[in-house]
């Protein structure tokens, strides 16, 4: 059965066997039921319990897009360490600000092993960072210098989130769920001042799994007001694509499941264009669902390396253009629309 075969979502990941159900999922899953998980090495022996516990890692990460502003927030759990960072992005002066923490072992935070239910928080030297889901609703508190901020994702009605797991590795798997295209309503301060919401969009992801010991992705996102309403999309090379691809565009809730696609750009020139498309890319034949260009304002950028660990992260933010063909054959176009690349390797 090909992985992307829809089957509705699962109340546990694991099978009656230990092992996880593969595919596209329609609806959320509600546990992934780590502790269930019969995890053997690559010579088919049981893994210790240290290994089970250090091989998991998950990380959880909100956008807001506002016409003033873009918020990034992430959480992540990788066992070794915790991280977390908030980044706040002012579109009229290109300028970029952030806060950070770092967790030894992962101390004094904590994660939602449900993507159905529960909570995630960090605290930062300048505040507190916390993600709640509440029957699949998603809800974000900062509580930074820059942001204090009391915000509910909302999808609009019947539009179903990208939920997807897929093998990873030898004898690993990796669940992945994302949902772009989002209203979002509450509160939010920057700098003491009020920001309206009415023109605001954002997505998350949840994303956690027995991965590879050293991955690499690249990564696109997208959430903006298009001539046909609201867009939503995402697309990704290099962690989920055993069979099935989380590539997804989301047109005023509806999900349309897309191919896979090729990131060509130079990672060592920052100011290079990125070209996204479907087939072999720029200097080959594409089938033309997709076919983007990116240019970057902006960088989020972190190194570390510790050995036994490290992290290469770079996340972009800046202008998209070009098209996408929906499932129902029609295109979209893009033309200067602002989002999100990503550039990733982790040793972890």
């Amino acid at each position: 059965m090909s992985l992307n075969h829809l089957q509705l979502a699962p109340d546990k990941l694991m099978n009656s066997e230990g092992q996880p159900i593969y595919g596209h999922f329609d609806g959320v899953v509600g546990d992934l039921a780590i502790k269930q998980f019969n995890y053997f090495n690559e010579m088919d022996k049981p893994c210790s319990w240290f290994a089970k516990y250090f091989d998991y890692k998950q990380f959880q990460f909100i956008n807001i897009t506002t016409p003033r502003y873009i918020i990034g927030v992430a959480i992540a759990d990788i066992r070794y360490v915790g991280s977390s960072f908030c980044y706040l992005y002012d579109i009229e002066k290109n300028k970029l600000t952030e806060t950070q923490a770092l967790k030894p072992l992962s101390w004094g935070m904590s994660v939602s092993h449900s993507p159905q239910q529960g909570k995630a928080q960090i605290k930062h030297r300048q505040g507190k960072i916390e993600f709640s889901i509440k029957d699949s609703q998603w809800q974000l508190s900062i509580k930074t210098d820059d942001i204090k901020a009391e915000l509910e994702l909302s999808p609009p009605p019947l539009s179903l989130p990208m939920s997807l797991c897929t093998p990873t590795g030898y004898s690993g798997w990796t669940y992945t769920q994302k949902h772009n295209g989002l209203k979002v309503n509450g509160s939010l301060i920057i700098k003491d001042e009020p920001q309206p919401l009415n023109a605001a969009l954002g997505g998350y992801d949840f994303s956690a799994g027995y991965m590879r010991r050293e991955t690499s992705w690249r990564w696109a996102s997208i959430n903006t007001h298009v001539e046909a309403g609201v867009l939503g999309l995402n697309l990704a090379a290099g962690v989920n694509e055993t069979g099935a691809t989380e590539n997804v565009l989301w047109i005023n809730g509806e999900r349309h499941l897309l191919p896979s696609v090729k990131f060509d750009f130079n990672r060592h020139l920052s100011n290079d264009y990125w070209h996204i498309s479907t087939g072999f890319g720029k200097k080959g034949p594409t089938t033309g669902e997709i076919d983007l260009t990116f240019k970057a304002l902006n960088c989020r950028s972190e190194k570390l390396n510790l050995g036994f660990l490290k992290s290469n992260f770079r996340q972009y933010i800046g202008y998209f253009s070009g098209h996408i063909i929906d499932n129902n054959g029609h295109k979209h176009l893009l033309h200067n629309q602002l989002g999100l690349t990503e550039d990733h390797f982790a040793k972890w």
